[in-house]
């Protein structure tokens, strides 16, 4: 973790990722509990900001991947893949922003925005897949124990999700785009997130070496954007979700993880290169 922190430190993108996070947090704790004018407004201001975190990760990620190869590569595929996923990430942010002062209505549901919020779970999916290959988790995945463990852990996931969101579903009069991304949404995101949880499990004794940090570092990102979907999910089922509140800052935290990761990816790289 030290050396983590240390080469992270001495990287000035990852400064740069830093600077942005910290005035971002500092801005909504100012919001929460200092500030005069803590209104809808103030705090729809900051949530259409946060989504720098996003684009500035996924343009490094772009770049980063293209120096492992790019799509010709199993890691620079994992790497482009996530980069993706917050490219769209932001995509979906931008297009709220465009409902709410371009247009100046409620963000509708479905929207344009869901596009990139919708669109970034496959890519998330891919890149977990391609993350638990280079991870060596078949390997470890010989044993009866283990097996088992891989086909439970998925159910249980993708039970609670169900139990959670879609249980007493009213099909009759929703329309079949909402009840596809209604059901997509949770699904989806228990499937990635299924699949981090068992690559981190699984992997402990199998990786090792050089990759093992970056490795970690994407997984526990995974694992904090399922977090913030969840939390999305739960608060806007039970009408308790507010703009600029605890979740929005959840998901600038899981932007500025996945942001590190691609960072920390390409300050492997470059001490591969010195090799």
């Amino acid at each position: 973790m030290k050396v983590l922190i240390a080469s992270l430190y001495k990287n000035p993108f990852a400064r740069i990722a830093f600077v942005l996070f910290f005035c971002l947090v500092g801005w909504w704790w100012y919001l929460q509990y200092l500030g005069l004018s803590n209104t809808e407004d103030t705090r729809q201001m900051w949530a259409v900001l946060y989504q720098i975190i996003a684009l500035y990760g996924g343009i490094l990620g772009i770049i980063t991947s293209k120096a492992w190869g790019g799509s010709k590569s199993l890691f620079g595929r994992v790497v482009l893949a996530f980069s993706i996923g917050l490219l769209l990430q932001a995509f979906g942010q931008s297009m709220y922003s465009y409902y709410i002062y371009y247009l100046n209505i409620d963000v509708p549901y479905p929207s344009l925005g869901d596009i990139g919020f919708f669109g970034s779970i496959p890519f998330y999916i891919y890149g977990s897949i391609l993350l638990a290959r280079t991870s060596g988790v078949k390997v470890s995945l010989k044993s009866f124990e283990t097996k088992i463990q891989a086909f439970l852990f998925p159910l249980v996931a993708l039970s609670i999700s169900y139990w959670v969101f879609l249980k007493g579903y009213d099909f009759v009069s929703t329309a079949p785009l909402k009840i596809f991304l209604d059901f997509g949404y949770p699904l989806g995101q228990a499937v990635y997130v299924s699949i981090a949880l068992l690559t981190l499990l699984f992997s402990r004794e199998v990786l090792g070496g050089i990759m093992k940090g970056p490795v970690r570092f994407f997984l526990f990102a995974l694992i904090f954007q399922y977090i913030s979907d969840y939390m999305f999910l739960y608060q806007e089922s039970r009408e308790t979700w507010i703009v600029g509140g605890m979740n929005d800052l959840c998901y600038a935290t899981s932007y500025f993880l996945m942001t590190l990761s691609l960072i920390y990816v390409g300050i492997i790289y470059r001490r591969i290169e010195k090799v």
